[in-house]
């Protein structure tokens, strides 16, 4: 009785605002080093995090292997099967990126190093023709030729051989924690039923069944979002990156492979991403045939402009419903604090916030203004 009074009380409100108001304070002006310290504890988790993230992409797959293997009537017999099925295709796509793909990125990495000196006097000819050789704008300061770049390169080799044997056992460290994370996001989608209702059963006891049922929808429509978004980017990325490649195919240009890579990459980066692809491939382009280059910005802007306004909204629908500048604002915030990671994880990470604005936020406060 004591305990509904209180809350019943005119500045009870208020110093919950307050109360909330410093934590926030806090967290925020303090965040650099609490972020440092999150991420050095989730670093003795590292297999288990990354596990638990490929178990994650890989799951809608699963889950539509299962729907569609009608034919195995006993679901203890489908969802193995499912699982099992997702992760071969998985595989297939890693061993077909190994075997077509990094072939291609290593012949056309060798052939960009090969070539550098006609590449220089390429470029340096464009810069003259087109007056920018000045004192301050000289090309000669930022470019060298392929054989002082090799003086550089084994010069720098030799001065910090035992940075890159760190770097090298770092490396080794990363290898095998993906494939730890790789074991274990098989275990984790075999059991997933098991630890989703174990979840479930403790969450019902420690909120009661009124607050896990509204707690279980909000997870329900943030899993939606979050799924979706990951798998149609990642679609979405692998087409553009494939037409990209046909594309320059068909015409003959060279570095197919190393460019259709970065088109395909850079399109993961939402709002500054395919921007990011254009610059790089045309850049690389102009050193071998300028006129290659402004085919190539041009195709660009079509394939964009096509993905943006047909392939996206095919893709994605409604699901989001988030409008262009909140994603602008969600990735340059994203990037400044949590870098490439914040950047890829700003679109539905502003579409889970627009969420508990329009959907819990506002409604509540609705509420309370009707109660008063």
């Amino acid at each position: 009785m004591k305990k509904n009074s209180i809350r019943d009380a005119a500045w009870y409100p208020t110093a919950v605002a307050i109360c909330i108001g410093v934590v926030l304070y806090i967290l925020l002006s303090q965040f650099p080093e609490i972020w440092a310290a999150v991420r050095k504890f989730l670093g003795n988790f590292r297999s288990l995090v990354m596990g638990c993230a490929i178990a994650y992409v890989v799951n809608p797959l699963a889950n539509l292997f299962e729907r569609r293997l009608t034919f195995v009537k006993a679901e203890e017999k489908r969802r193995p099967a499912a699982n099992a099925l997702a992760f071969v295709v998985v595989l297939i796509f890693l061993v077909f990126f190994v075997l077509i793909l990094v072939p291609q990125l290593v012949e056309s990495v060798q052939l960009f190093a090969g070539n550098l000196d006609s590449y220089y006097a390429t470029v340096a000819g464009l810069v003259e023709r087109l007056g920018l050789k000045t004192d301050v704008f000289d090309l000669t300061t930022i470019m060298s030729s392929s054989e002082s770049i090799l003086q550089n390169a084994t010069r720098y080799l030799i001065d910090n051989i035992q940075t890159i044997m760190s770097a090298s056992a770092s490396a080794g460290r990363n290898i095998f924690d993906w494939g730890m994370a790789f074991i274990i996001s098989i275990y984790l989608l075999g059991e997933k039923k098991k630890l989703a209702g174990g979840l479930a059963r403790l969450f019902r006891a420690l909120l009661g069944e009124n607050s896990y049922g509204g707690l279980h929808t909000f997870l329900v429509k943030c899993d939606s979002i979050c799924s979706r978004y990951i798998v149609y980017n990642l679609i979405d990325s692998a087409i553009v990156g494939s037409v990209n490649g046909i594309f320059m195919t068909v015409l003959g240009m060279q570095y197919m492979g190393l460019i259709s890579m970065i088109v395909a990459i850079t399109n993961l980066i939402p709002t500054f991403g395919p921007m990011i692809g254009a610059v790089i491939g045309g850049f690389i382009l102009v050193m071998v045939k300028p006129m290659d280059a402004v085919i190539f910005l041009i195709f660009t802007l079509v394939l964009q402009t096509v993905d943006g306004y047909v392939l996206k909204p095919r893709l994605f629908g409604n699901s989001l419903g988030v409008s262009g500048l909140w994603i602008l604002v969600a990735v340059i915030v994203g990037g400044n604090m949590f870098g490439v990671l914040g950047i890829l994880l700003a679109v539905p990470g502003i579409a889970i916030l627009d969420l508990i604005y329009g959907s819990y936020l506002i409604p509540w406060l609705e509420r309370r203004r009707k109660e008063m």
